[in-house]
């Protein structure tokens, strides 16, 4: 019954590991993670690379902290699937009247709520401690980003704009790699963070057309409903302040040269995704909404070209 299940989910990829390896008392635990739809794992941990490459350019000599990159992706797993699980449990009952999410363990009856906030608090215990490897100022930091990851699933229900939340938490990570090196922040961080909320918002807004007319009879809101036909045009100008806005931090970062002749590849990635989205296709969405991995790897291989060279 639970492979029957999984296969079903909509946006989760068949014949998965979390299918095929995990025994079946974990499935819905990890399916709870996300843990079969790695995607969230990626564009959460993207930032945090960026910020602790960009930190690596500002010092003299450069030279990669493979601990904190080793950190901040373990921290990465873990808080996503914490924030997952907040946000099914806050939004199991929205969940059940959306196609997309119907499956969702919580939602489902696989997880009851009870044993999903113990779960939610095992995965917060692991998240201090990794947390806790940090710095004082980092620290305060992360900590304070917890105030961003409870508000985050309310807003659909008050806003039209839920993927500003989204993007004020996820982007959170754009100011910690910078913290964990120097201890403080200043301008540099500071604009890769607005860059990162700009990108997430673009991003989720494709993940949202997925639900448009299920969002539309239940009442909740978001940017891909609020965009309506415009969505292409302003998902292009976040993703051009996305780019803009990193530009800028590196440039204040030290960057020379070779980050900005390489946020090419990055642009060619987005533009690809603006270019080709077409509305009603959810499976277009989807694939698109992936395809961010890749802006975030190619950022990162720009931020490490430049440090290096």
């Amino acid at each position: 019954m639970q492979n029957k299940v999984q296969l079903n989910i909509a946006d989760a990829k068949q014949n998965n590991w979390v299918d095929r390896l995990a025994p079946n008392w974990a499935k819905p635990y990890l399916r709870l993670m996300r843990l079969d739809r790695p995607i969230g794992v990626w564009l959460l941990f993207w930032p945090c690379a960026f910020s602790l490459f960009l930190a690596n350019i500002a010092q003299e000599e450069f030279s990669i902290n493979f601990y904190y990159l080793i950190l901040f992706l373990l921290g990465a797993i873990i808080m996503r699937g914490a924030g997952c699980t907040f946000n099914d449990i806050v939004d199991k009952d929205i969940d059940k009247k959306v196609a997309r999410t119907r499956l969702r363990p919580i939602a489902s009856g696989q997880v009851s709520t009870k044993k999903a906030i113990f779960f939610l608090i095992l995965q917060l215990l692991i998240g201090l401690i990794i947390l806790l490897q940090f710095n004082n100022f980092t620290i305060l930091l992360g900590a304070t980003s917890l105030i961003l990851v409870v508000i985050y699933p309310f807003m659909k229900r008050i806003t039209w704009w839920p993927q500003l939340f989204l993007g004020l938490a996820f982007s959170w990570g754009a100011l910690m790699g910078w913290a964990a090196i120097f201890g403080s922040l200043s301008l540099a961080p500071i604009l890769l963070y607005f860059g990162s909320i700009a990108w997430t918002i673009g991003y989720d807004t494709i993940y949202a057309m997925q639900d448009i007319e299920d969002d539309a009879m239940i009442g909740v809101k978001s940017t891909a409903r609020l965009f309506g036909k415009h969505t292409k045009k302003i998902v292009a100008l976040f993703y051009f302040a996305a780019l803009f806005l990193w530009a800028l931090a590196g440039y204040f970062a030290g960057a020379k040269t070779w980050l900005f002749l390489l946020l090419f590849i990055p642009l060619i990635f987005l533009l690809w995704q603006v270019k080709t989205l077409k509305p009603n296709d959810n499976k277009g969405a989807l694939k698109r909404f992936k395809a961010n991995h890749y802006v975030g790897l190619t950022l990162s291989l720009a931020l490490i070209v430049e440090g290096v060279l």
